[in-house]
Parts: C-alpha cells; sequence; structure tokens
C-alpha cells in the first residue's frame, strides 16, 4: 500500500437483513433545568496528551447561560477551557481557585 493512497472502507448493516436506517437523531435534552443553588458540582481531572485538565459539572443550565459562565470563568482564571454538555473543562490544574470563583457564583459541590 503507498503512503498516499486511503482506504475506503465500508462497515455497516445489510438494510435489507431486518435492520432500519435511522432517519432522525434524537436531541440531546439535559434532565432539567437547574437552578445554581440546586447543583452538586463534582471535579475530575485527566491527562490529556501530558497535559492536565480540570474538569467540572455536571451543569444543568441552558446553553446560553454555560457558555456565558464559561466565558466568565476563563477570564478569571487566564485559562482556556470548553464546555461540552454537561460539563466544562479546563485547562491545567486549577480546582482550588475554580472551587472559589464558582461557589462566589452560588454553586455547591459533593463533599
Amino acid at each position: 500500500m503507498s503512503r498516499g493512497k486511503k482506504l475506503d472502507l465500508f462497515i455497516g448493516g445489510d438494510l435489507g437483513s431486518g435492520w432500519s436506517e435511522v432517519q432522525e437523531r434524537q436531541a440531546e435534552t439535559p434532565q432539567e433545568l437547574l437552578a445554581p443553588e440546586k447543583h452538586f458540582l463534582v471535579f475530575k481531572r485527566e491527562k490529556r496528551r501530558g497535559k492536565t485538565v480540570t474538569l467540572v459539572g455536571p451543569f444543568a443550565l441552558e446553553k446560553g447561560d454555560a457558555e456565558a459562565l464559561l466565558k466568565r470563568l476563563k477570564k478569571k482564571l487566564g485559562s482556556g477551557g470548553s464546555y461540552k454538555t454537561p460539563w466544562m473543562e479546563f485547562q491545567g490544574e486549577c480546582s482550588e481557585k475554580l472551587r472559589a470563583l464558582l461557589e462566589a457564583e452560588s454553586f455547591r459541590f459533593k463533599k
């Protein structure tokens, strides 16, 4: 196999043998939207490509509210991050600072 060629493989079920094609994808909806005081957040720490990533969540907020909260937190922390429903990811080890900032926003944490 030469270096510049890509393999074109198709792996899947035959539609004629009882399988059916899914026409529409179910939209992900949070179970229920909660006020900040009702959240019980937890921290997770992961290593990605040798670097630490701090995860906090699960959040039950509207996407717009979560994005606005993420923007404020990133600005105060001075680090990058993203929101992937229902978790927020922050670059680096910042759980102590993040806990203080989220408690100021009236979020609660599991012990």
